[in-house]
């Protein structure tokens, strides 16, 4: 008897945390290229979203800031032009950057009271650099040179997820072989393995050739930035483009 009525009361303890909205909302986790564009989920979102309302803060004791309230854009926010609420009050992101990485929280508010748990998102992003930057007027890309790629992932738990959750980075050619294969180059990574660089020696039929950063999560493709590199022209320095996968 004693054994059916702790199970009654486990039952209900279980049922008022339902009901009370104590159960929290699990952790949402996106990952993006820089460049792109990006949904975040609102997975506690009512009927309308004049309710919503999207915090976000980089730093876990940091203060937040906030991007949207009851529905509306705050338009002295540094990102608003490229901020926008979907129909099923998701936050879009227009060409994100390396600086948009973070954690942005959905909270719904009735009267000035918050209905339910927060629902919490974690975006990482993933951006590549070169060096020399084809930007500098003193700089050509073109054979015979070294050039080093940089292949960083922004987040806020990046040595987390490295030792825990099974991320990992690595550099590819066009035919998706590991680089780190040919000796031809130079793989090298971070202490916190967040960042890995690719360093070469530029070859003639390098012009047009592609390399590609992949970031996979338990060996799964999650997300990846494309290298291509241009040969200019004796007058004009040459172009890079990126370009997703």
């Amino acid at each position: 008897m004693a054994d059916k009525c702790d199970l009654c009361l486990l039952g209900l303890i279980v049922l008022s945390s339902l009901l009370t909205g104590t159960c929290g909302v699990d952790d949402g986790r996106v990952f993006n290229r820089s460049g792109e564009n990006v949904r975040l989920p609102c997975n506690n979102a009512l009927s309308e979203c004049t309710t919503t309302t999207w915090n976000y803060n980089r730093f876990r004791h940091s203060a937040a800031a906030e991007l949207i309230g009851l529905g509306i854009k705050k338009k002295e926010t540094e990102r608003h032009e490229r901020l926008s609420l979907g129909s099923d009050c998701s936050l879009n992101i227009k060409n994100v950057t390396e600086e948009d990485y973070g954690s942005y929280t959905c909270r719904q508010f009735v009267n000035d009271k918050q209905q339910g748990p927060d629902a919490r998102v974690f975006l990482h992003v993933l951006h590549v650099s070169v060096s020399p930057s084809s930007s500098s007027s003193q700089t050509e890309i073109s054979p015979g040179r070294s050039v080093t790629l940089s292949c960083q992932l922004y987040s806020v738990s990046c040595d987390y997820l490295v030792r825990s959750e099974g991320i990992d980075l690595l550099w590819v050619n066009q035919t998706g072989v590991d680089l780190k294969t040919d000796s031809r180059y130079q793989i090298l990574f971070s202490s916190d393995h967040c960042n890995i660089s690719l360093t070469t020696t530029l070859l003639n039929e390098d012009d047009n050739r592609e390399w590609r950063c992949q970031l996979t999560l338990r060996n799964q493709l999650e997300t990846s930035d494309r290298y291509t590199v241009k040969y200019s022209g004796e007058e004009t320095i040459s172009g890079i483009s990126f370009r997703s996968s």
